[in-house]
């Protein structure tokens, strides 16, 4: 049952009230939430009555009652939600408050905006999320207004307990258009409600080998066309005989590591191509984390935990642990036919290679070598992030081509025109810097680009407005500044306003997970009490910063460590806390971006165009790791230390504010002490 009481008004009027709190307890309890504290109970009560007495008018007799309806595997459960005709009213009570507070509005809206992404059956209709606090004097200032499309999400409306009727029926009377189909309460209760899977959660189903690819919500809608792209592609190499390798393109957070994982361990798609694949990672922190996710989960079912490490290490692997075994065994043919290389641009040039492992090739020629011993056939996926090529050695999209061409043998390589024009998504760079060469046989697909994000399912145009203030265009990333409705990004000084800010956007929910992110290469930041020294990193369990509980002083709740961007990429949290260093700071002039690093006591200008597109592409990084919303912190410098200079980020947050940005104590109506307070709470 995915609710407490659901029932038409007439009859929820009628209903007997302990009858009523009791079916409340058994819905819950059935959750997992075993008991409940007898203040719960009282709640409930309360606002069993508060809602009879609201909604005794004639006019609602008609409607429709869901209460704790639950919002599946996010932990959500509104109060109340009411089906009237074609609208949808979200009601969350605060029993006991007296003001409207920044959290309490931001819930409401939070779950009207999650049935509008991930509620089959609310797709289309007028949402109206309202805020009732019991002990208000009055009603708030309503704005009756809607925003967004397809379906539209009003204004968070605000009532008391003694005049909520009164406002949703002046609501209804506002929102309700002719001529639209009426709900039908019975097919919206049993709607399928299905939340974009996280990279973690995708891989524990995968795993138990279960499908993740029923991603609902309009805005994935070409995720799963890739996932069968790259499934015919796989039958066509291995009928055919041919070597495959496709390019798979997208924006950050398009779902690329999804779509790989899919190609390789979702059990349709191995059926269809009967044969092994493995997922290969260059990416440590996120082979570490996915990794204990899945050892978890099955410790969780009561299995050992040393046999559960030893099976799981073979799930996801450590590309060059990978390459190093078949360099050293060089007669061994691969276990697996399919091979998919997560963060391909991160790949390894020859002059890297050489100091690392003294290997005179770069690992994408290896990794074809490797492929190319199989006498019939092989296909490589190659998942490619635009700009995201954040340490010395990363070769980018441009030595896959550079491999391709010099084989001996010939590869098929589908890939979309991204790859040949440099498009926005890979920042620019090409496969091939000339013409194709003539050995290669090249095949345009626009399924291989994933152009809709789905880890930032609510900031479609994110993407482009870091791209616009990386390159220093102020006003045409102020242009693309994402909804602050959608998706909230706001500026503040105050280290601790910020993290007041994520606790109460996390409060209470395990699965709304915040963190703070910082670059690798400001130490000063040490000065605030944020470690980011490689040593530290180093020891830090930063996959128990990802995945344990907010009562895990490691977990990344404690907004006490933050992550670099080499722990964070190819992964996401719901709320970030982006803190901004010394390394990228505008000039004296304010007309472009400062690069620098950090070495003994003092800053360095950074001159290699190279070394300076890494300084962008960590930011790229830190900026795009959201899936709801961010706050950056730009920190007030200090005037008597010569390594964080107050004016440098004065001019920093001069420019965030020129890119859109609002502050936070203009963004959001709480004052700064109320939201201190909610956050320690």
């Amino acid at each position: 049952m995915k609710q407490g009481f659901a029932a038409p008004i007439s009859e929820f009027l009628t209903s007997d009230e302990n009858a009523l709190v009791g079916s409340l307890a058994t819905a819950v309890a059935a959750t997992g939430i075993e008991s409940q504290r007898s203040a719960q109970f009282a709640a409930w009560r309360d606002g069993v009555r508060i809602l009879k007495a609201q909604l005794s008018a004639p006019e609602f007799r008609s409607w429709y009652i869901a209460l704790e309806y639950e919002l599946p595997r996010r932990w959500k459960r509104p109060d109340a939600i009411l089906l009237a005709d074609g609208l949808i009213f979200v009601v969350e009570l605060k029993l006991g408050a007296k003001t409207y507070d920044a959290s309490a509005r931001w819930q409401a809206e939070d779950y009207a905006l999650n049935l509008r992404d991930f509620h089959a059956e609310s797709h289309g209709r007028i949402i109206v999320p309202v805020l009732c606090a019991s002990e208000a004097a009055c009603r708030g200032d309503e704005r009756f207004e809607l925003r967004g499309a397809p379906t539209a999400v009003s204004e968070v409306l605000l009532a008391s307990r003694n005049d909520l009727g009164e406002l949703l029926l002046e609501a209804y009377g506002r929102f309700r258009r002719e001529g639209v189909a009426p709900i039908d309460p019975l097919v919206w209760l049993d709607s399928p409600y299905r939340p974009t899977a996280t990279i973690v959660e995708a891989a524990v189903s995968l795993y138990e080998r279960h499908g993740v690819r029923e991603i609902s919500h309009s805005y994935a809608y070409n995720l799963n066309r890739t996932t069968e792209m790259l499934a015919r592609a796989i039958e066509e190499a291995r009928k055919e005989q041919r070597r495959i390798i496709c390019f798979i393109t997208g924006i950050p957070g398009a779902g690329k590591t999804l779509t790989g994982l899919n190609a390789v361990h979702d059990p349709d798609l191995r059926s269809n191509f009967s044969a092994a694949g493995i997922f290969l990672s260059g990416n440590g922190p996120l082979v570490k984390v996915v990794r204990e996710a899945l050892v978890m989960s099955q410790v969780a079912r009561g299995r050992r935990r040393r046999d559960c490490e030893h099976e799981v290490s073979t799930f996801i692997q450590n590309v060059h642990q990978f390459l190093r075994h078949h360099r050293e065994n060089p007669q061994a043919l691969p276990h697996e036919h399919v091979v998919v290389f997560d963060e391909a641009q991160r790949a390894w040039d020859q002059a890297q290679m050489s100091r690392k492992q003294g290997v005179d090739a770069s690992e994408a020629s290896l990794v074809l070598e490797v492929m190319e011993r199989l006498p019939d056939w092989c296909a490589v996926v190659a998942l490619v992030g635009g700009g995201q090529e954040i340490f010395l050695g990363e070769a980018g999209l441009e030595e896959w081509g550079r491999a391709l061409a010099a084989r001996p043998v010939p590869w098929r390589v589908i890939a979309s025109p991204e790859v040949l024009g440099g498009g926005v998504s890979v920042a620019g760079h090409r496969l091939f810097q000339c013409a194709i060469p003539a050995s290669i046989d090249f095949r345009a697909e626009q399924m291989a680009h994933l152009a809709v994000g789905v880890r930032s399912h609510r900031a479609q145009r994110l993407a482009e407005w870091v791209n616009d203030l990386l390159e220093f265009q102020l006003e045409g990333s102020r242009r693309k500044f994402p909804d602050p409705h959608e998706f909230p990004v706001v500026l503040t000084r105050d280290l601790e306003l910020a993290r007041a800010w994520l606790r109460a956007r996390s409060a209470g929910d395990p699965n709304r997970r915040c963190g703070l992110v910082a670059t690798s290469e400001d130490q000063r930041l040490r000065a605030h009490g944020i470690e980011g020294s490689s040593a530290f990193r180093r020891d830090y369990p930063f996959e128990k910063w990802f995945l344990a509980p907010p009562e895990d002083c490691r977990s990344s709740f404690s907004l006490e460590v933050a992550a670099s961007e080499f722990e964070c990429q190819g992964l996401e949290l719901d709320w970030v806390g982006v803190c901004w260093g010394g390394d990228l700071l505008p000039v004296d002039a304010g007309d472009r971006w400062e690069y620098r690093k950090f070495r003994g006591a003092g800053w360095q200008n950074v001159r290699q165009d190279a070394e300076r597109a890494y300084v962008c592409n960590r930011y790229r990084v830190l900026l795009t790791r959201a899936r709801q919303g961010m706050v950056i912190w730009v920190p007030p410098g200090d005037a008597n230390d010569s390594t964080r200079d107050p004016a440098a980020f004065n001019r920093l947050h001069a420019c965030l504010r020129t890119a859109g940005v609002p502050y936070l104590a203009e963004n959001f109506a709480a004052r700064s002490a109320d939201l201190v307070r909610q956050g320690s709470g």
